[in-house]
């Protein structure tokens, strides 16, 4: 099965964070289901051209959140998503986002009423393009 994660060999991120934070999304918005059976560590590697170890520390760190499950002779599965957990998960990763943007106007003595209004122009400008697309 391909999944689709991109990986960034220039980027400072780490390779296991930047698959991990992709499949992670991907389970949680609902794009692996439940029971979507991953390819094999070592197949998954190949395709991403990255080390089984990498992945195989994606998985078991996946795992350990309650997104995967592994049986034994049979592979690695896509675990039950709880609607709480969905929602959780969707609100950290905005909060994440915002508070870096924020560190990042700080950073440049960007005053709190500048990011207010920027951010209000970026929300009307990004979600006038869904609204545009869906006409």
């Amino acid at each position: 099965m391909w999944i689709p994660v991109q990986i960034d060999d220039k980027s400072a991120e780490p390779l296991y964070h930047q698959i991990e934070t992709q499949l992670r999304s991907l389970i949680i918005s609902g794009n692996l289901a439940e029971g979507t059976l991953l390819p094999s560590i070592r197949e998954f590697a190949g395709d991403l051209k990255c080390s089984v170890i990498t992945v195989r520390r994606v998985y078991q760190d996946l795992e350990g959140e309650g997104l995967l499950r592994t049986r034994q002779g049979t592979g690695t599965f896509v675990s039950h998503v709880g609607d709480g957990a969905r929602a959780e998960y969707r609100r950290e990763t905005v909060r994440k986002a915002l508070e870096a943007a924020v560190d990042a106007g700080r950073s440049v003595q960007f005053g709190e009423e500048e990011l207010n209004e920027l951010f209000q122009e970026i929300v009307k400008r990004k979600y006038g393009e869904a609204d545009n697309k869906g006409e």
